[in-house]
């Protein structure tokens, strides 16, 4: 069985939805590559995750003593964090709520070969 070095990045102030869009980009890329990519990503998720990958690969090298340019995004995707709810008074007194959402970021990567 492979060695899976995870790193998770928890409530993230993004939406899933938007999350997950920056990890089809990487998937299945090499590390440096991954990071390459989320580093002139113009989005403001882009930040967060790349803090996430940067954790992951340091916990390869410290922890299992694997080289960064070894390294491949083996799994990676954004789950559903606690949505909080705001309030936005809206005409005749009406309640009109702005749902900040957020997200849990998860990242395992693998050695190539």
């Amino acid at each position: 069985m492979e060695n899976d070095i995870r790193a998770y990045g928890k409530y993230i102030p993004h939406s899933a939805q938007k999350v997950r869009r920056l990890a089809d980009l990487v998937r299945g890329k090499q590390a440096i590559e991954a990071q390459n990519i989320l580093k002139f990503t113009p989005s403001g998720a882009s930040a967060p995750m790349l803090k996430v990958l940067k954790s992951a690969m340091a916990n390869a090298e410290e922890n299992y003593g694997v080289s960064r340019d070894e390294l491949f995004v083996y799994r990676i995707f954004a789950d559903e964090a606690p949505t909080r709810k705001w309030r936005k008074f809206g005409a005749r007194g009406r309640f009109k709520p702005w749902l900040r959402r957020s997200s849990h970021i998860t990242i395992i990567l693998r050695e190539v070969g």
